[in-house]
């Protein structure tokens, strides 16, 4: 967590920015992105050329090679456009090097057809002038960026101030809520995962750093670690920027090639179908879509027009069988009466095996919404499996839960992953328990319902009262020494 010193490192390049002339978040994240990216390029370099000095060897696939770009105008060497170079220019010199040679140099970047190419190709350098420029620079120099934890905990901070998230369904997915659910699922070095509405990518990079800290061994075998690189990790967002964003937020996190595409998931063409293992997710609640934009393909599971109940669809679908998937849902899809709602929980529920459903508190996603939410995790097998689904009330996030949403120390989350991960445990829970079993059976008769409150059972205290003549006689005697009180007062004043 980003706090003192660092917090107001970070505020101040933030408040640059807002002085500069630059207001609008999306635009100021772009902008720092870029910047981080093209800092991380030249670390990367670095290496490479450390690593090639120690084993006297030349520099393989450099990011800056030796000589000049024909292609960019003055003929600037590919050296001038080295973070640790131009930083040093005068500020002037330094806004023509990054306006002039820089960005059309990052908009050429990458290998041709990759998804990162593609997402680089609109890349705009919007700061208006040198002094905000060199102020900037000037200002993220002195954040401690080296280590990538560090690194990570300034993004994730600098993402909070996406004010304008919520907007069309989308609102930001704080980190412990990604990191609970990453935990849960426990990615393997052999998965494929995907986020069909990506975002920034935060689910990808706490599943990126769970493999990092919990699997070492991909490091040491060369397929792995290629996997890792490649095709392991798959992103998809409607919005451009979100899509740049999040593949330079990759590459910050260390993921040399992840697929990140600009593309709406529940429109024709939509992303691959039973090619993914691991589905992490919180798709946006922007209410109805108009019929023409949706896949027929999704429209003939469940007639619907609701984004929450197509995502699921869409889920199901890309998943191998055996796949799993995490997902945030508003709670209105646990108990919705309508055809397609019930429709998505039978599917969940006889068609493949839902896990787990996690009521979570309804300030979770404040400041951007108040909108009750859970957590569904459900395994595809195309031939039904669910016997019990497992439910647990988080009443408790370690944040409050008003729109400060400052650190508390009621905490459930460890007792969810403590508990989902000792299942065996939980079959003797009874229903007035924070968390329970449900038989399938139970939840066919209910008709699908899915919401915590229909199965759970409240413990009422038995209190004993006094019986209302016992009352009455205590108040005729305290009457009876208010009177007798009121007499000796008068007697001492006559």
């Amino acid at each position: 967590m980003v706090t003192g010193e660092l917090k107001r490192q970070v505020d101040r390049v933030w408040d640059a920015f807002w002085s500069g002339g630059i207001a609008n978040p999306v635009e100021v994240i772009e902008q720092i992105t870029y910047l981080l990216f093209i800092k991380r390029l030249d670390e990367l370099h670095t290496k490479a050329e450390l690593k090639a000095a120690r084993f006297g060897e030349e520099i393989n696939d450099p990011v800056f090679p030796d000589g000049f770009d024909g292609e960019l105008p003055g003929r600037r060497p590919y050296r001038d456009l080295r973070w640790s170079v131009f930083t040093n220019f005068a500020p002037a010199e330094m806004f023509e090097v990054v306006s002039e040679h820089v960005f059309p140099w990052l908009r050429r970047l990458g290998a041709e057809g990759s998804s990162y190419a593609r997402n680089m190709r609109d890349a705009r350098f919007t700061i208006p002038t040198p002094a905000l420029l060199t102020k900037v620079v000037d200002l993220l120099g002195e954040i401690p960026m080296d280590d990538r934890d560090t690194k990570g905990d300034i993004y994730e901070y600098m993402l909070m101030k996406l004010s304008t998230s919520g907007t069309n369904g989308q609102f930001r997915t704080a980190r412990h809520i990604i990191q609970l659910m990453v935990d849960m699922q426990q990615p393997r070095p052999d998965d494929r995962i995907i986020d069909p509405a990506v975002g920034t990518a935060g689910f990808l990079v706490a599943a990126e750093e769970y493999l990092r800290a919990q699997h070492p061994e991909i490091w040491t075998d060369a397929a792995a670690r290629a996997h890792f690189n490649g095709p392991m990790f798959t992103g998809y967002d409607s919005d451009a920027a979100m899509a740049r964003i999040a593949s330079m937020n990759m590459l910050l996190h260390g993921v040399e090639n992840p697929t990140i595409e600009r593309a709406d998931s529940l429109s024709e063409g939509h992303p691959g179908l039973d090619e993914f293992t691991l589905v992490l997710a919180n798709p946006p609640f922007a209410g109805s879509l108009d019929d023409e934009t949706v896949s027929k393909d999704l429209q003939k599971v469940v007639k619907t027009r609701k984004t929450e109940l197509l995502f699921l669809v869409l889920m199901v679908r890309m998943l191998r069988n055996g796949g799993r998937a995490a997902v945030i849902v508003p709670e209105g899809v646990l108990f919705g009466s309508s055809n397609a709602h019930k429709a998505v929980r039978r599917m969940l529920v006889d068609d493949h095996k839902l896990d787990a459903v996690i009521k979570l508190p309804s300030g979770t996603f404040k400041p951007y919404t108040g909108v009750s939410t859970a957590i569904l995790l459900f395994t595809k097998t195309s031939s039904g499996g669910t016997d019990h689904v497992w439910f647990y009330d988080v009443r408790a996030d370690g944040m409050t839960l008003d729109d400060k949403r400052t650190p508390i120390e009621a905490n459930d989350l460890p007792d969810v992953l403590a508990r989902w991960q000792n299942q065996d445990a939980e079959s003797t829970r009874a229903r007035t328990d924070q968390s329970f079993m449900v038989p399938r059976q139970e939840i066919v008769d209910n008709g699908y319902d899915l919401s915590l409150n229909r199965y759970k059972e409240i413990e009422i205290e038995e209190v004993e009262h006094r019986s209302p003549s016992e009352i009455l006689d205590e108040l005729d005697a305290l009457e009876v020494q208010i009177q007798d009180g009121l007499k000796r007062l008068r007697e001492m004043l006559a």
